[in-house]
């Protein structure tokens, strides 16, 4: 039996990290044993399901590496992943209702599921009368249920959800990971398969698409361990038209990521992070935010509605939409915690890093380096050779940052100077253009040697650069660093020569202009030490800034002879001459 896995996602937002650990053990399992790895997008909540949030997982996952063998088309870079070749689809669920309709009919007929009608209000009544009586409450027909009668009802167009009749007996399975599990029968209630509308609740659809499509092994968040009870009591009770049971396969239920403080990641942590900033700030309304904005407030809106906020801020439980939030983060100040992969690809992450950190968590290979140490770091190649389910772990997975921001720079010093200067320009394109557009890649390939050391992630470049692609007029001197470079002796007449030379030198290239500092301080009876500091904060604005001969060649003559004389007022003004 060829092994399939597969990974099923529900677009309601961006892909959550741990669903991308997730898609990439399915991936891993099916690879290390030839089979196929299949994803199947789950869009039955028609309220909070998207398009444009499943091509956004879809997006996500091509970029991350993990390549699909069958499920939705998709083209990623000169690939085209995805398709059907054993003719199993669709892979939205929201195409296939006829199918499940089909399986609840049969349900029926055979007395395994039945028609129910209670109203909110009576389910309402049901729950606060367990409650009274300190049970949990498990919903089963009542005694008088008639189902002619209810079958009837619903023939004439009464709405009417479809529930599992759940057999009286408990419920045993075995988990890859934690062993063997047996649920109690008074745990488990007659749970809905078929909502109202038509649609599907998870439990059903999964079930049926999980058989329908061959999956022998599904791997998921311990989340769902509650739910596979449920859908291995289904499993048990279902047939296809010609009276085929229904398998039951292979379960794996991994181990949640949580914070470092051990709450689970989420991406409430972000709301969370926003909202304790604008406490921070005294900020109550979108005006009051928009006050603490630097520049133009249009410039940093565009998702953002006065409503939409009134109602997040006094209102915990809500979240706002990924953009808006954005935009709110940079209003304020504050850098979001990354949760989702875009957030990570947003922050200038290399895929190759996202993978090598999150491979490991909650699973490892069992082998040591050279150092006898665990090993800390692996490719997908050598992911697959060692990946088995003996080897995922029962505990949780602290998600540390800092350690996957350790692996990026790791990843990108790695990077040839021609490939960090393309992988920062697809980067650029999408998430900084205006960096882009003011820097442009043939300017960074000049300088990528002096940049790429000082990055941890792709959007520092711009950071790095900063000078670069700020125009010269508005160029501002960090009055400490103009303090500390002017309190030199002799810093006024050092700074002219300096200006005196530059505008004069003959070449303009980076060895060149790397030669001026020495000569001019050997000149004046200076140290470098003493006279680089003076050009650097000139034509920065502060102290920090890569190799002074690249800083130079990157801003351009006109550039550089500009700031100089902008900060040449202020040099008089605090040096002591």
């Amino acid at each position: 039996m060829t092994l399939i896995t597969r990974f099923a996602p529900s677009p309601t937002g961006h892909l959550h990290i741990g669903g991308a650990r997730t898609a990439l053990f399915c991936w891993a399992l099916a690879r290390r044993h030839a089979g196929r790895f299949l994803l199947r997008i789950e869009d039955t909540d028609q309220k909070r399901s998207s398009e444009s949030a499943a091509r956004g997982i879809l997006e996500d996952l091509a970029w991350l590496g993990i390549a699909w063998d069958e499920g939705p088309g998709f083209d990623a870079d000169g690939r085209r992943l995805g398709g059907d070749p054993r003719a199993v689809g669709p892979f939205y669920q929201s195409q296939r209702l006829e199918t499940y309709r089909r399986f609840a009919q049969d349900l029926i007929d055979r007395g395994l599921a039945y028609p129910a009608f209670d109203t909110p209000d009576e389910l309402a009544a049901l729950r606060k009368a367990a409650e009274a009586e300190k049970r949990t409450f498990t919903y089963r027909r009542s005694p008088g249920y008639d189902p002619a009668r209810a079958i009837a009802r619903r023939a004439a167009g009464e709405p009417c959800v479809i529930r599992f009749a759940m057999p009286p007996a408990p419920v045993r399975f075995r988990d890859e990971v934690l062993g063997e599990v047996t649920v109690p029968y008074e745990e488990l209630d007659d749970f809905v398969i078929l909502k109202a509308d038509g649609f599907p609740t998870y439990h059903f659809g999964v079930v049926i698409d999980d058989e329908l499509m061959g999956v022998t092994h599904i791997l998921r968040g311990q989340e769902h361990l509650n739910n596979t009870p449920r859908h291995v009591a289904l499993m048990s009770a279902m047939r296809h038209p010609d009276g085929a049971a229904f398998r039951v396969p292979a379960f794996a239920h991994l181990t949640i990521i949580a914070n470092p403080d051990n709450s689970k990641m989420s991406k409430r942590d972000r709301d969370k992070a926003a909202r304790a900033r604008c406490k921070e700030l005294g900020v109550g309304d979108l005006a009051g935010a928009l006050a603490r904005a630097a520049g133009s407030p249009a410039a940093h809106l565009r998702a953002l509605d006065p409503s939409a906020f009134a109602q997040w801020i006094t209102d915990k439980t809500r979240q706002l939409d990924h953009d808006a939030l954005e935009d709110l983060a940079r209003v304020i100040g504050i850098t979001l915690p990354e949760v989702a992969v875009d957030d990570f690809r947003r922050s200038g992450y290399l895929p190759e890093a996202v993978l090598s950190y999150i491979c490991l968590l909650g699973w490892n290979p069992g082998e040591k380096d050279a150092q006898g140490r665990d090993l800390e770091r692996l490719d997908l190649a050598q992911l697959v050779a060692k990946f088995s389910l003996e080897r995922v772990g029962k505990s949780a997975s602290k998600f540390d940052r800092a350690k996957l921001l350790n692996f990026n720079q790791q990843s990108i010093a790695a990077l040839p100077d021609d490939e960090f200067v393309r992988r920062w320009e697809a980067w650029a394109r999408r998430d900084d253009p205006h960096a882009l557009a003011r820097l442009g890649a043939a300017r960074l390939r000049a300088i990528a040697h002096a940049v790429k050391p000082r990055c941890r992630t792709l959007r520092d470049a711009a950071e790095v650069l900063r000078f670069a692609l700020t125009a010269d007029a508005e160029l501002t001197f960090d009055p400490k660093a103009i303090a500390k470079a002017c309190s030199v002796e002799r810093a006024g007449a050092l700074f002219r020569a300096l200006a005196d030379a530059l505008r004069a030198a003959p070449d303009w290239s980076a060895s060149a202009l790397d030669a001026i500092v020495p000569e001019v301080a050997a000149a004046h009876g200076a140290t470098p030490a003493q006279v680089a500091p003076l050009l650097r904060v000139a034509v920065t604005g502060t102290l920090v800034s890569p190799p002074l001969g690249d800083t130079l060649a990157l801003l351009g003559r006109a550039s550089t002879l500009a700031r100089l004389d902008r900060c040449a007022a202020q040099i008089d003004r605090a040096g002591p001459g």
